[in-house]
Parts: C-alpha cells; structure tokens; sequence
C-alpha cells in the first residue's frame, strides 16, 4: 500500500511565496531601470566625447594647417630676403674688386708724375726754378695721392659691409632652415591619422622641452633678422654708390686720353694743310719772272711759317705718340684687369665647390644637401666688355 512521502522542514505559506515573487520583480525591474539609466548615460558620454575627439582633432588640424601657412609665409619672405642679401654681395664684391683695380691703376699715373719731378730735378742752374709745370706736377701728386686714399677708405669699408652682409645672410639662413625643418615636421604631424601605421604612445608626451619660445619672441626673432639683413642691405647700396663714384675717375682717364688725342690728330690734319698753302705759295712764287723775282717780306714770312708749321707738326706728332702710349698702357691695365678679373671668378667657383664638398665632412650623410652656389650666377661670368671705351661695372 503506497504512502505519502512528507518532505522535511518548514513549509511557506502561499503570502510568503507571493511576496517573494514580488520582491524579486520588484528587484529585477530596479535592475533594469538601472541598466536602462546605465545606457543612456554610456550613450550620452559616447556621443559627447565622440563629438569633442572630432572637435579637437579639427581644431588641431586648423591650427596645424594655419602653424603651416605662417611658417611658410615667413620662408617665403626669408627666400626672397636671401635671394636679395646673394644679389647685394655679389655686386658689392665686384664694385669692390673694381675699386682695388682703379686703386691699382693710379700707381701708374702716380709713378709717372714722380718720375716727371725726378727727372726735372736734374735742371741745373738758373733752370732750377719752381715753374707752372714743377706746380702742376705736384698737384697731380696731392691729387692722385688724395684719390688713392679715397679709394684704399673705400676697399676697406667694402671688406667690412661684405663681413656684416655674411654675418647677416648666416642669421637669415640659420632661420631659414629651421623653418624648412619645421614646416616638415609639422606636414608630417599633419598627415597622421589612427590608420597611419608609425602612431604610438610616448612618454610625456605634453612636456615643455627646453629652449621652448613664446609666438611673439619667435615673431621677433625672424623680423630682426630679415630687419637687419634690409639694413645691412641698404648701407651695402649706399657704399656701392660711393666706390662707383671713386672708381669713374680711372674710365674718365681713358675717354678724356682718347678725346685728346682727337683734338691732336685733328690739329695735326690742320697744320698739314696749312703746311701744304704755304708751301705751294712758295713754289708757285718761284716762276715770277726776272727781276721780279725778289726776295720780299712776302718770301720772308712764308718761310718764317713753313718753318714754324714744321716745327708745330714735329712737337704734335711727337706729343701724339706720348698720348697714344698713355692710352695703349691704359688700355693694357684695363686688360690685365678684365683678365684677373676671369682669374679671380674661376677660382672663386672653385673655392665654393670645395665648401661644399667639406660640408660632407661634418654634415651627416643622410641629411647631406648640397649648398646653392649664390656666387655662380654672378662671379663664374667673364667681365663685360668695353662700351665706348668704358669698362661696365654692373
């Protein structure tokens, strides 16, 4: 006969099973609704911090392409001023070497007045006397020792603005490559994105590294160097204008030699043929007839100035020679200066090669840039030829 099997232990009465069912409810609809809050507020915090990454990697990106744009514009301005500090040293070099060319030249002028006054000095007697000529001798020589003066000043301060233009164009270059260096880091920076495979973390990354400058000192950095370079520049443009001054004296030699020695040649042509009148006169004066055939103050006077013609002609010539010789040494001077002046712009391309090729030697090789030859556009030229007997300085 089957019994009834009684499980042990206190029974709950069905209240107490409702009422924990109802707890349990009640618990699980408090989880949800705390899950639900949860959501909402993970959601919410997504979107907002969604949105402000987007943000500021935008801003970023703005401020990194304007940092861009003004790095850039400074490099260009910079570009410009080198372009423009090469330009001035390349002309006050040859204004300069002109100038030492001209100083050069005034030897021979120099020596040749004091030749003149040495040999004077060999007058002996009443002769020796402090005349016009003695005077002017020693004129020349105050003058040509004035101008040589004048123009040793101006070489010097020439040496000195070309030693302020390289110090210049060194600051400006030194500033120049650290913008290049600069807009190439920062083009880098602003192609990063999280696709790009060389991203990691680093330490410390919001750190102030040393020598770290404020927008305004790295503004003014920059402004006083293309300032300075302008100013240099300038006093550069101005000296250039007083050597060329200096320096017209010795091309102002030549075409006053040459415009004398036309006046000669055209005086010598006049006395040729006043020379020929007078000497027909004479022949055809021989055929007068008998008596009539006297020595009259007509035949003295025609001789007189045959004579004198002749004479006239002789120290023409003669002075024409010593004329057409200080030119033909003029002229070879200015040869000789026209060729050194080749000599000296080979080696000066040379000499800028072998810079260089000694960069290597403290440039690393992977960042090895071989320099712009600022003095090739210029310097490797031959000098420009005579233009009506003028030598071109720029």
């Amino acid at each position: 006969m089957a019994t009834l099997s009684v499980k042990p232990g206190q029974r709950l009465t069905a209240p107490d099973w409702h009422t924990n069912t109802e707890l349990i409810s009640a618990d699980a609809e408090s989880q949800r609704s705390a899950s639900h809050r949860v959501r909402q507020e993970t959601r919410a915090l997504r979107n907002e911090t969604n949105n402000q990454a987007k943000w500021d990697e935008h801003d970023n990106q703005t401020r990194l392409t304007e940092r861009i744009s003004s790095v850039n514009r400074w490099k260009e301005t910079l570009d410009k001023c080198l372009a423009d500090i090469d330009e001035e040293i390349d002309a006050l070099a040859k204004v300069k070497e002109a100038a030492e060319r001209a100083l050069q030249a005034k030897n021979l002028s120099l020596d040749v007045a004091i030749e003149c006054l040495t040999l004077r000095e060999s007058r002996r007697a009443i002769d020796v006397v402090r005349d016009p000529v003695e005077d002017e001798l020693h004129k020349e020589v105050r003058v040509i020792d004035k101008a040589k003066r004048e123009l040793q000043q101006r070489v010097n301060e020439a040496f000195e603005q070309l030693c302020l233009l390289q110090e210049a164009r060194q600051q400006l270059s030194f500033d120049h490559r650290g913008k290049m260096e600069a807009l190439e880091i920062d083009r880098v920076c602003l192609s990063l994105s999280v696709n790009s495979p060389n991203i990691s973390f680093k330490v410390n990354p919001t750190r102030v590294p040393n020598g770290s400058t404020a927008v305004d000192e790295w503004e003014q950095n920059s402004q006083y160097n293309k300032d300075h370079a302008e100013a240099e520049m300038k006093a550069s443009t101005k000296l250039r204008e007083m050597i060329v001054l200096a320096i017209a004296q010795t091309l102002e030699e030549i075409s006053e030699m040459e415009e004398d020695i036309r006046r000669l040649e055209e005086d010598l042509r006049r006395k040729m043929q006043d020379l020929k009148v007078a000497h027909t006169r004479l022949e055809t004066r021989t055929y007068r007839p008998n008596v009539e055939l006297c020595r009259d103050q007509v035949q003295y006077g025609l001789t007189d100035e045959v004579r004198q013609l002749e004479g006239t002609i002789r120290a023409l010539k003669l002075k024409l020679a010593e004329a057409q010789d200080a030119l033909d040494a003029l002229y070879r001077q200015l040869y000789r200066i026209q060729t050194d002046i080749g000599y000296k712009a080979n080696s000066l391309v040379l000499d800028n090669k072998c810079m260089d090729s000694r960069r290597k030697l403290v440039v690393p090789a992977e960042k090895f840039v071989p320099e712009v030859d600022t003095f090739n556009r210029t310097t490797n030229r031959a000098p420009s030829p005579l233009k009506n007997g003028q030598l071109e300085l720029a």
